[in-house]
């Protein structure tokens, strides 16, 4: 009995590893096909930013040829009158591709990081270059670190080779350009998510019996147990005029382009939304999921809906890394979106309990399933140097906080200001709007919250929001739009929104839905789909005839397996698989991610065409594998 109960865990070990190893390979490939979702969209768009880029580096006479490194030096120290206007040129290149911001070495050559040997005098001129520049632009400099200057407790080597990293940050002319960076925090119950993004957004300590995250809280029975347990605000109880509240975002954190956060000159007031959202040139929303299992499908709706640029993981010290916070990770590693983890309660918690958290979060961060590089955070340089290499999905930094005494709670709030834009978004095809909420609001009509994946809408513009449940599309139009509480008369890709619809009734529209232009060839939604598959974890077999919890963006929805190139699958399988939904069509394109899941069983996929004639069943060739893939 105990030779047969080892070979069974031995079994179970070597399909859980499979699956983790097959993971990374089948995410990369993902990522890839997803440049296929609009043809003609990214990957193009990504390759004329590139060939953009190239011409202005030419213009500026910083090309390979001739010598960039003395070229920029000269722009930096040379004279004003001469060289002002091509800095000025450079920044702003600099400052559109980061979508209004952009980290810049100064004494540093940015293409072979080899130091310009700059003395102090020198750097202050350089510096002063600088500022001067990013002024004629409506930017502000902030300094972020110094080397060799003799600053913050530093000593200078010899007198040269001083160098900084400041952060050019441009102030949006309106709310339009507002650069916004959604991260969607997860973790297992009573890991301190709610407790953070108090502390953070409101700029208080903790009392060590969460008084700060109350506030968070929408719901009676969320006061009563401590426990978050849905997505989205209520507008009755924000009560703006429509519901900007509802980005999924419960929380928001401004920052101006001075980098300082915006907040009230009174401890007992906080600022609106409409306040914050004036005020700054960043904001950073964040999504507080549950951490319950009852309540995963409401997590994975966030972190799937939301389309977070990064996922913050809180682990309590005391705790480790238990329970959903495993599940979460494995969703986001799934996904694909960068991870960092956040160690909190180490106040409270002993230093061997802390050094057991830590040794486990580094081996599971190491493991073939997520191979991620842990960066454990110490001081001010490690949060900016990470932070420059965060685009890297390899890289995941490891803050350790107290919500209670603040310790750490500095490197987080300056991470969160450097963290780059990271979402892949085409403003150049046409219009796509996933609603991710609906409501009724007093005087104004039906709103429809969502994030932009593509395109450019107006107010005023025609449209079609669908499907329903026969799959059809409703054509209206847009009465108004809200980001942030604020009305604003356009939108545009990778931006959260509200849209105030005209004559659309409450009951005619759900989460999961479309907003797409109104065109001459009318969109159509799909049963059925063909998609190519990992099986992430499963105790055994799966077949045709199979259900799960499929989850497509913001659509969840069950589905049942109606066709594989194979004849089952088993753990670290990746085949070619056939879904019918259970309920209704749904709008999908090709290259959409998909998760699905049952109990313990996860799969993650892409979806390939759609689609399926049951007369003409997938081929497979002798190996079991459908021919071409």
């Amino acid at each position: 009995m105990a030779t047969s109960a080892r070979a069974d865990k031995q079994i179970a070990h070597d399909r859980r590893r499979a699956g983790e190893i097959a993971l990374s390979d089948f995410a990369e490939y993902v990522e890839q096909q997803q440049k296929l979702r609009r043809p003609g969209g990214t990957a193009a768009s990504d390759a004329a930013e590139d060939h953009d880029e190239l011409d202005i580096i030419e213009s500026l006479g910083l090309a390979d040829d001739l010598q960039p490194n003395s070229a920029l030096k000269d722009l930096l120290l040379g004279p004003r009158e001469e060289n002002g206007p091509q800095l000025r040129e450079l920044l702003l290149s600099r400052i559109k591709e980061g979508r209004g911001e952009t980290l810049f070495e100064v004494g540093m050559d940015n293409n072979n990081a080899e130091s310009m040997e700059f003395t102090k005098e020198e750097y202050e001129r350089a510096i002063q270059a600088v500022k001067t520049a990013a002024a004629e632009i409506r930017a502000a400099v902030t300094v972020l670190i110094t080397s060799n200057l003799g600053v913050d407790g530093e000593k200078p080597t010899d007198g040269k080779g001083v160098t900084s990293t400041v952060l050019i940050r441009q102030k949006p002319e309106s709310l339009e350009g507002l650069l916004e960076i959604r991260v969607a925090v997860v973790g297992n119950v009573d890991a301190g998510k709610s407790t953070m993004l108090g502390v953070l957004t409101k700029n208080t300590l903790d009392d060590g019996r969460g008084r700060t995250r109350v506030n968070l809280f929408r719901h009676k029975h969320e006061i009563e147990s401590g426990r978050t347990s849905s997505v989205g605000i209520n507008p009755l109880l924000s009560a703006p005029k429509f519901p900007s509240h509802s980005f999924i975002g419960m929380e928001i954190l401004g920052y101006d382009a001075e980098s300082k956060i915006v907040g009230s000159n009174d401890p007992g007031r906080k600022l609106k939304w409409d306040e914050i959202g004036n005020r700054s040139a960043k904001v950073i929303s964040f999504t507080d999921l549950a951490g319950h299992e009852r309540y995963l499908r409401t997590t994975v709706f966030g972190l799937l809906g939301t389309s977070p640029d990064y996922v913050m993981l809180m682990v309590a010290a005391n705790n480790g890394l238990i329970g959903m916070s495993r599940e979460h990770l494995g969703i986001a590693l799934a996904l694909n979106v960068p991870v960092l983890v956040v160690i909190t309660k180490i106040d409270i918690c002993p230093p061997q309990i802390l050094k057991q958290t830590v040794d486990q979060i580094t081996k599971i961060l190491k493991s073939p399933g997520a191979r991620k590089i842990p960066i454990f955070i110490k001081n001010k340089t490690d949060v900016v140097n990470t932070a420059k290499q965060f685009v890297s999905e390899r890289i995941c930094p490891v803050f350790q906080v107290s919500n209670v005494t603040g310790e750490g709670l500095d490197y987080i709030r300056i991470f969160l200001n450097i963290l780059p834009f990271h979402g892949k978004f085409d403003t150049n095809t046409s219009f796509e709007f996933h609603v991710n909420d609906c409501f009724s609001v007093p005087f104004v009509g039906t709103v429809v919250s969502g994030v932009v994946k593509s395109g450019v809408i107006h107010a005023g513009d025609p449209i079609l929001i669908g499907p329903d449940s026969l799959g059809n599309f409703i054509t209206t139009s847009i009465r108004s739009i809200e980001r942030k509480r604020i009305a604003v008369p356009v939108c545009s890709a990778g931006q959260s929104a509200s849209f105030a619809l005209k004559k659309v009734r409450r009951r005619e529209v759900r989460k999961g839905m479309v907003v797409l232009p109104r065109t001459d060839n009318p969109p159509k939604a799909h049963q059925r789909f063909v998609a190519e598959v990992l099986i992430l974890s499963h105790a055994t077999t799966i077949k045709p005839k199979y259900q799960a919890m499929l989850h497509v963006g913001p659509v969840s929805q069950t589905c049942r397996i109606i066709d594989i190139n194979k004849d089952l699958m088993r753990t670290g399988d990746r085949a070619t698989v056939a879904f019918e939904f259970c309920q209704r069509p749904e709008f999908l394109c090709t290259g959409d991610k998909l998760l699905f899941r049952e109990g313990r069983t996860k799969g993650l996929g892409i979806v390939k065409s759609l689609g399926y004639d049951a007369n003409t069943p997938l081929e497979r060739d002798e190996k079991g594998k459908s021919k071409g893939s």
